[in-house]
């Protein structure tokens, strides 16, 4: 399954926030959206979701149009993590996995899923935050009880195998540096099963690190997209963000115990 953008333009309140985009994100690809604020990357994501659908353009998964496909099956596609996700009400870190859980009624899926969700909770390493207050929790604790929902609701039970996506919007902010090592691990985890991942990022050098793919936004506008290694190049960088960046090759090596 594929997700595909084709000339996707939005404007709201009467200012051009998307400008004719097209793009795709295939399976097991981890595709990366940068640019300076403002450039529309929050919003195209929202469009590519179904979160925003006063826009122009088609956007579809696997041929099929995204508008003919109902919210509790794209619950089961794609699964969205927002920049910002706060909870009005009092509930637990437990509660707020939970609402990543779909419609598995039936007594041995839960108890697998219920696996599963004990599995996400030691790899976000949050066996000490299970029982707490959500809205008590620090800004880095929050995103990653936020990324273990997300991560939930896109589990499938054993012999199914339907290609699905990640759709993620700055996941690292607020994270310290081992918890940001830990959730790019995982991210990778995913795409090498083969889901999809589409990540907005800010910063460059994980984008270089862990990026297959990335498209490159300056005011609405594509200016370019392709392999990693190619778009990161200085001049690209000085023409999207109109100052000379310095990318660090060398990817990330933390190993923790």
């Amino acid at each position: 399954m594929t997700i595909s953008a084709k000339s996707i333009s939005l404007e709201l309140g009467g200012k051009k926030i998307l400008n004719n985009i097209s793009m795709e994100v295939r399976p097991g690809e981890i595709l990366s959206i940068i640019g300076p604020n403002g450039a529309g990357k929050t919003s195209l994501l929202n469009v590519l979701s179904g979160n925003i659908k006063s826009h122009n353009g088609n956007v579809s998964y696997n041929n099929v149009p995204l508008e003919s496909i109902s919210i509790q099956e794209r619950a089961y596609i794609r699964s969205v993590m927002s920049q910002f996700q706060s909870i009005a009400f009092d509930y637990s870190v437990e509660d707020i996995l939970q609402m990543g859980w779909l419609d598995h009624s039936h007594k041995d899926i839960k108890e697998d899923l219920s696996a599963f969700q004990n599995q996400v909770i030691k790899e976000c390493d949050m066996e000490n935050l299970i029982h707490q207050k959500f809205n008590t929790l620090s800004g880095g604790e929050q995103r990653r009880v936020h990324f273990a929902r997300t991560l939930l609701q896109l589990w499938q039970p054993a012999n199914t195998n339907d290609q699905n996506y990640l759709l993620l919007d700055e996941p690292f902010s607020n994270l310290d540096l081992v918890h940001k090592v830990k959730m790019m691990e995982s991210i990778k985890a995913k795409a090498s099963s083969g889901t999809g991942i589409l990540m907005i990022l800010h910063d460059l050098n994980l984008a270089y690190s862990f990026s297959d793919k990335i498209l490159l936004l300056k005011n609405g506008r594509v200016i370019e997209q392709g392999e990693t290694k190619k778009m990161l190049s200085a001049r690209l960088l000085a023409r999207a963000y109109e100052t000379f960046i310095s990318i660090d090759e060398n990817p990330i090596n933390i190993k923790y115990y």
